[in-house]
């Protein structure tokens, strides 16, 4: 289920665990709203925003640790793989231009919506993109938890921002008002220019999510066989955006994303 913790992500792992450490630290050592309430014993808030730190972090290593869902064995045998009885798999059409392609790299065949990443070496399910943050792809099996860690560390980030708002103390000059806050004021930077970028991050992937689509798949379509010949506007996994958000957040079992393709042929799982 995880990588080595010791891989080649474990400069960019331990640059972030060490970044979000010292800004915390810097919250509760300058005289923010987080010092004045743990100096007056009002320990709840604290408390509270060092736990959500510590989710992030957590969600942090299991999303870049996870198995994103990498294709170890040949999918030729549909029926251990994906489940498929034979009657299924003989409702799946098997057109020249649509039928499972063998990967040139790896020299598995691929699933349907699953690609080859260069960077970890391996064919992804649901392939959506590989994330250098976490030194590990986004696929199928850790899609859903990126979002959520998405949405837990924006919540760090802007409770982080307001934090360090709250310590900027008043002085005479600019000069003497940046020595007294400039740890507070790089740190409040830092913060809002990550606040953005997880922000857009995280709008991205709701609206993909919302459309059933991936980003590699939104953004290479023109590439990819098995939307190519789709109309610019058409997306043969979209079930409707409830559906669609159930389906990404609630079910955990495999999808067959050729019986979703061909739905008219039989019925999607």
């Amino acid at each position: 289920m995880f990588k080595n913790v010791f891989g080649s992500g474990f400069l960019v792992r331990t640059a972030h665990v060490i970044l979000t450490w010292v800004i915390t630290l810097i919250l509760f050592l300058h005289d923010t709203d987080l010092r004045k309430q743990e100096e007056t014993g009002e320990l709840l808030v604290p408390v509270v925003f060092v736990l959500l730190v510590l989710v992030s972090v957590l969600l942090y290593f299991a999303v870049s640790l996870m198995d994103p869902g990498f294709v170890l064995s040949d999918d030729c045998d549909l029926q251990l793989i994906l489940g498929i009885s034979e009657e299924q798999q003989d409702m799946i059409p098997q057109t020249k231009s649509l039928r499972q392609r063998r990967c040139g790299h790896c020299l598995l065949q691929q699933p349907m919506r699953s690609k080859h990443c260069q960077t970890c070496q391996h064919c992804v399910r649901r392939y959506d993109h590989h994330c250098p943050w976490i030194e590990n792809c986004v696929g199928e099996r850790n899609h859903r938890w990126f979002v959520l860690y998405l949405a837990v560390q924006l919540i760090v980030l802007l409770w982080g921002l307001h934090m360090a708002w709250s310590g900027f103390s008043h002085a005479a000059t600019w000069q003497l008002w940046l020595k007294a806050n400039g740890v507070l004021l790089a740190t409040a930077v830092v913060a809002a220019v990550l606040s953005l970028t997880v922000l857009l991050l995280l709008g991205s992937h709701l609206y993909l999510v919302s459309l059933n689509t991936t980003t590699w798949e939104f953004m290479s379509r023109h590439r990819i066989s098995y939307l190519k010949h789709c109309g610019a506007d058409e997306n043969p996994f979209d079930r409707g955006t409830l559906r669609n958000l159930w389906g990404f957040f609630c079910m955990w079992e495999t999808v067959v994303w050729e019986h979703v393709y061909f739905r008219q042929g039989s019925e999607p799982t």
